[in-house]
């Protein structure tokens, strides 16, 4: 198995290579060069197993020759015994035919304890095996940040640096960066939003000078890692709701569109998925894309749901390989074009990215509406972007078709927003109860790519 940029200019790699190196030289995403694909009776197979040995399953013909059978079923069982629930990923039943998938249960209360976990182990294996040590320099919105100095924390190969933009995460999230005391995490709280942090990140791999001396390596969903490990909860509660026999339709709150991209290589590997619907909150540019064929930023606005609170969708620039027939030349112009203010899709890609996901928008007021509507008829307490979620979802339910509406974080991460909304004010788990009485441990720094280097190149241990 090859790994291919979507900009069409960088070496192709192993598995392992793609993994350990994030982001592309020529700026671009890896993808396989191939989606393999399950059959019908293997994905009937799938039924009764474990998640474990489902995400074996699922995720097995992606990795080569990485790791043996036995290593990777180690890492998989490693990765998740630390979850709060049996099933991992537990399905609820909201109303007829509309169903939430749990994606909480993690050690960090969010979906992307289901990818980080697994790369946490992966990269630990590769690199205690090559001796080689890395510096991992993430941006977040909010739950990939603790995801990740979650994962790695304490590891003896990795030092680990995560970009958040200051004032703009919430209290729980922002502790659960800032609490760690393990001397490989550094936490460093930027001016500006989101956007601008990652586009700090995407300036470090560019910088192949910098990059090379600290040995760079990113765990933001522009690493394959990532999107491969979020497609095996598509597998696992499709099956359990009659697939491969019954179609079945998801909706993903998203604002990097890596776990709604997750399903879309889920549906290539071959599971019967009839529609994938994007959910946005205000900040809506995949929605007014996927509907006009204009992808221009025009700001982020603050909200409920800061954890979507993006308006450059780095994974977006797969959908787009994928939508233009995988070449790489017309997705780096629109990459170029984007960096002086925005492109516009062409007529034949859209229709492709049209036949392959739908969208809706939630206003804050519609999110907040949601969570006491769900809790009223269902007694289930959302988060505000999985409120985003099964809104959009409920707009596009369809009678003969059940909908998945993916549950992407705890309300308990969002408490002030849902106290608001519901008059509840979710309590953490028994396991983090002492969060806000923890030593916290930050570094501000300002929007400077050469500053924040500096301070990279100061702290990384030798």
């Amino acid at each position: 198995m090859r790994y291919i940029s979507t900009r069409g200019k960088a070496p192709d790699l192993s598995f392992e290579e793609a993994m350990l190196t994030g982001l592309a030289r020529d700026g671009g995403l890896y993808l396989p060069e191939s989606i393999p694909t399950l059959s019908t009776a293997e994905i009937k197979a799938l039924h009764g197993l474990s998640y474990e040995e489902a995400a074996f399953a699922i995720m097995r013909p992606f990795i080569g020759d990485t790791f043996t059978d036995a290593e990777f079923r180690a890492l998989i069982a490693k990765a998740y015994e630390g979850f709060g629930h049996k099933a991992r990923a537990p399905l609820v039943q909201l109303e007829s035919g509309h169903f939430l998938l749990e994606l909480f249960h993690g050690p960090t209360l969010a979906f992307k304890d289901f990818a980080m976990q697994l790369i946490g182990q992966m990269f630990q294996a590769a690199l205690s095996r090559s001796g080689k040590r890395v510096t991992i320099v993430g941006a977040t919105s909010g739950d990939t940040g603790s995801a990740a100095i979650e994962a790695f924390r304490g590891l003896d190969n990795v030092d680990v640096f995560i970009l958040y933009p200051h004032g703009r995460v919430s209290e729980v999230q922002r502790r659960q960066m800032t609490t760690p005391s393990e001397s490989n995490v550094h936490t460093l709280a930027m001016t500006g939003d989101f956007d601008d942090c990652q586009a700090r990140v995407k300036d470090m791999f560019n910088d192949f000078d910098f990059r090379d001396s600290v040995s760079l390596a990113g765990v933001n969903s522009i690493n394959w890692g990532r999107v491969l490990a979020q497609v095996v909860y598509y597998f696992t509660s499709a099956v359990s709701l009659g697939a491969p026999e019954r179609k079945v339709s998801f909706t993903v709150p998203t604002g990097n569109f890596g776990d709604i991209f997750a399903g879309y290589i889920a549906k290539q590997m071959g599971l019967p998925i009839d529609r994938l619907v994007v959910a946005t909150n205000q900040n809506d540019i995949l929605h007014r894309c996927l509907t006009t064929s204009d992808y221009k930023p025009d700001g982020v606005v603050p909200s409920i749901s800061p954890s979507m609170d993006i308006q450059v969708s780095s994974n977006f620039e797969r959908a787009l390989f994928e939508a233009y027939g995988r070449e790489g030349a017309p997705v780096a112009q629109l990459m170029d074009e984007l960096k002086a203010g925005g492109f516009s899709v062409s007529q034949g890609a859209l229709q492709a990215l049209q036949e392959s996901y739908d969208s809706g928008r939630c206003s804050e007021e519609e999110t907040s509406a949601t969570i006491a509507k769900v809790l009223a008829e269902s007694t289930e307490l959302l988060c505000p972007h999985s409120a985003v979620g099964a809104k959009v979802a409920s707009e596009h339910m369809q009678a003969d078709t059940p909908m998945i509406t993916l549950a992407t974080a705890h309300p308990a991460k969002f408490p002030d927003a849902v106290e608001a909304a519901s008059g509840i004010r979710p309590p953490l788990p028994a396991r983090m109860s002492d969060l806000f009485e923890r030593d916290e441990r930050v570094t501000r720094v300002e929007n400077d790519l050469a500053a924040i280097q500096a301070l990279i190149k100061d702290r990384i241990r030798s």
